[in-house]
């Protein structure tokens, strides 16, 4: 396990590629394409990086003067107000100096529901190769006649890609049609089909999830090759008991409208070594994968990065690795860990515990101009307020609209649970923010409430 850094092209300074990124989204009004920037070619040697949170040089509450100090004092009335509970953690960072301006029981680990995909992220942003992309492919089996759907743990695959959509997804029919190509070219008109998703091991299903999670449509069993995220359908809520069945069986439907005769039932083998592609489609890159994750906050996906992060480190692409080799990475970060408990890569499990510290020092490398470069997609990946992803409902009334644009954050959400860790411009400093409230007594809409208002006190005047 190793995280992997190499000669990174200048960077902008953060103060200002960060501020200029807000405002570009504000004033356009849209949610555009992010644009990814080109892969940096890779080095193996790991990274060690210095502490990134300098610590507070006066009372938390008071820190600054004149606004800045209206500010805080406003920010922490926030922090008191009923919907959040009784004891909310908050860290608030200014990204330029690393300098603690806000803290609020910032080293006390929470649940943090979907704002651990950022840990994520980060650990697949510098594990895998950035540029590179997952293929799914079909290739020839052990027997004659035999077809074996290789799955490489893209949950993007789709039956029905959307052509306007980005980045690009892998398409089955595209499979489909290329493969049915191969095989008249070789004078097949009839296969046995089976699945390989044996790139994946453990269990599907964390035993740290509620059962109801899949039933529920909350989260499709974890597999190396699935369609649409393991749902029966595009845009469905209902998830399949067993997504690489499920996908070999769609497969070997469109193989048959094709004209090549699937014989048999569906069922699983593993690729030889020496298996022979006969078509691929490749999914986006990782760091469009990351991108994506964060946005949408996808949970398919982010288990699925998670058993690639393991698989990269040499280990079993199984929950405990994953969450063993994302650990490793924070630590080679420079990321303070202390209390860190990780049991998945979405944040679904409850019994996971990460502190604001963390969070925010995460974010804080990832805007800075430190090394290893792709860790800004980090930023990049972020929804921004009232216009892309988690956050585009959000900021649309009252106060925080007023910050619509002007924030980019990950939410998270669970029954009693409500987080938001992103980052944003006072004036023209970049603040990294991090609040967690894991005992919300109440409605989950009103912790979010306040955690917006928070986030706008920052992006705005004081008031």
């Amino acid at each position: 396990m190793g995280t992997a850094v190499g000669q990174a092209p200048s960077r902008r300074p953060p103060a200002r590629w960060l501020v200029a990124v807000l405002l570009s989204t504000a004033l356009l009004g849209c949610d555009a394409d992010p644009v990814v920037a080109p892969a940096p070619r890779l080095d193996p040697r790991p990274v060690s990086a210095p502490a990134v949170l300098a610590p507070a040089t006066a009372d938390p509450a008071e820190v600054g003067q004149g606004e800045n100090s209206l500010r805080t004092r406003a920010l922490q009335r926030l922090l008191s107000s009923g919907p959040l509970g009784t004891s909310p953690g908050a860290l608030v960072v200014d990204a330029t100096t690393g300098r603690v301006l806000l803290d609020r029981e910032g080293a006390v680990p929470r649940t943090p529901a979907s704002v651990l995909k950022l840990a994520t992220g980060a650990a697949a942003l510098t594990t895998l190769d950035p540029g590179s992309r997952l293929r799914t492919r079909a290739v020839t089996g052990t027997e004659d006649n035999e077809v074996i759907l290789v799955g490489a743990g893209d949950t993007t695959l789709t039956r029905a890609p959307n052509p306007r959509a980005y980045p690009r997804r892998a398409s089955l029919r595209e499979l489909a049609d290329a493969t049915t190509a191969a095989l008249r070219a070789r004078g097949r008109t009839s296969v046995t089909l089976r699945v390989d998703d044996s790139l994946f091991a453990g269990p599907a299903v964390s035993p740290n999830w509620p059962p109801t999670y899949v039933t529920s449509g909350v989260v499709s069993p974890v597999s190396a090759l699935c369609l649409d995220g393991g749902r029966v359908a595009p845009r469905s809520d209902a998830r399949a008991a067993d997504p690489a069945l499920a996908a070999g069986r769609s497969f070997a439907d469109l193989l048959t409208r094709r004209g090549v005769s699937v014989t048999g039932e569906v069922g699983r083998s593993i690729a030889p070594v020496d298996a022979e592609d006969l078509a691929a489609v490749e999914s986006p890159t990782v760091t469009e994968l990351v991108e994506l994750m964060l946005g949408s906050s996808d949970n398919e996906l982010a288990e699925s990065l998670l058993r690639l992060v393991a698989a990269a480190g040499g280990r079993p692409a199984t929950f405990s690795d994953g969450t063993a080799v994302v650990e490793g990475v924070l630590a080679e970060l420079g990321v303070p860990i202390d209390g860190l408990v990780l049991l998945d890569g979405s944040g679904l499990a409850r019994g996971s515990a990460v502190a604001p510290a963390t969070l925010a020092a995460l974010l804080v490398l990832a805007a800075g101009d430190r090394l290893p470069p792709a860790l800004d997609h980090l930023i990049t990946g972020l929804p921004v307020a009232g216009f892309s992803g988690t956050l585009s409902a959000r900021y649309r009334a009252g106060r925080p609209r007023t910050a619509a644009g002007l924030v980019r954050a990950k939410t998270g959400t669970l029954n009693g649970v409500s987080t938001l860790a992103g980052i944003t411009a006072t004036g023209t400093d970049p603040v990294v923010f991090v609040v967690m409230a894991d005992r919300v007594p109440g409605d989950t809409l009103a912790a979010q409430a306040v955690l917006d208002r928070f986030a706008a006190t920052l992006a705005g005047p004081s008031t």
